[in-house]
């Protein structure tokens, strides 16, 4: 009995060993970490991007504080006509490792969305402004109330054409249709939800309106830094994010 249980378990001994050798052909392991022959099958990273909209205001300079506390860093698309006033802000998000986008020159969507050329005015005057004070030239943009209805073929491709890139947000508080939205209603939107995309766009906003997103934002951070999520900025090398549209058929 001993002498079959012994071939027994040699027998499943080896066969527990083919498997592991055939794995390791299929997920060689490399510095601890396991890959796939075609690529990094590694535990994905959980990211969060922190965007505000229509800033610069007072209240972007609390919003820099609080990151500044955390040490986390986020992306602010900036509205052209609201920097006068606030150009120290504007270079503080810049040399503190922020990154900055443009939102616009005035935020007037009947003016902005009249036809392309004038959105694609807003747009040069806003980054204008940016380099004029803060000495970048940035691409990266958003659409005022997202692309969504705005966005086709032509602007895409003309946007692209002038080396601008589009980032919409794939989560969102409410504080931009609704800015007295209480704190904790505003922490329960930036965090609902079991399953999220994944980089998230968070979307809020920093206009002068804007307090209680500050009072949720502490709770918003350290949320997602023990959800072990790392902060990143939008540049130039960020995947795109835009909503969905009808493309032209050819």
């Amino acid at each position: 009995m001993k002498l079959r249980v012994d071939k027994l378990n040699k027998k499943r001994l080896a066969i527990i060993l083919f498997f592991v050798i055939m794995l390791s052909y299929i997920y060689p392991l490399e510095d601890g970490k396991v890959r796939a022959i075609d690529g990094d099958i590694s535990a994905k990273k959980k990211v969060i991007y922190l965007t505000f909209d229509d800033g610069p205001s007072v209240v972007t300079d609390k919003v820099l504080d609080i990151l500044k506390e955390n040490d986390v860093k986020a992306t602010f698309f900036l509205i052209g006509n609201q920097i006068e006033g606030y150009e120290d802000m504007v270079r503080r998000i810049n040399k503190e490792g922020h990154s900055i986008g443009l939102h616009s020159y005035t935020h007037n969507f009947k003016k902005i969305y009249s036809n392309k050329d004038n959105f694609m005015k807003e747009m040069y005057e806003s980054r204008d402004e940016i380099k004029k004070v803060a000495g970048v030239s940035t691409n990266i943009l958003r659409f005022p109330g997202g692309s969504s209805k705005r966005l086709n073929d032509e602007i895409f491709n003309l946007l692209h054409s002038c080396n601008f890139k589009i980032y919409d947000w794939n989560m969102c508080v409410s504080d931009g249709l609704r800015p007295k939205t209480a704190p904790n209603k505003l922490f329960e939107e930036a965090t609902k939800g079991e399953t999220k995309p994944n980089p998230i766009i968070l979307l809020m906003h920093c206009d002068y309106m804007h307090k209680n997103t500050c009072e949720a934002l502490p709770s918003i951070i350290n949320y997602y830094k023990k959800a072990g999520y790392e902060f990143r900025v939008i540049d130039e090398g960020t995947p795109e994010c835009y909503f969905p549209y009808k493309k032209a058929v050819s």
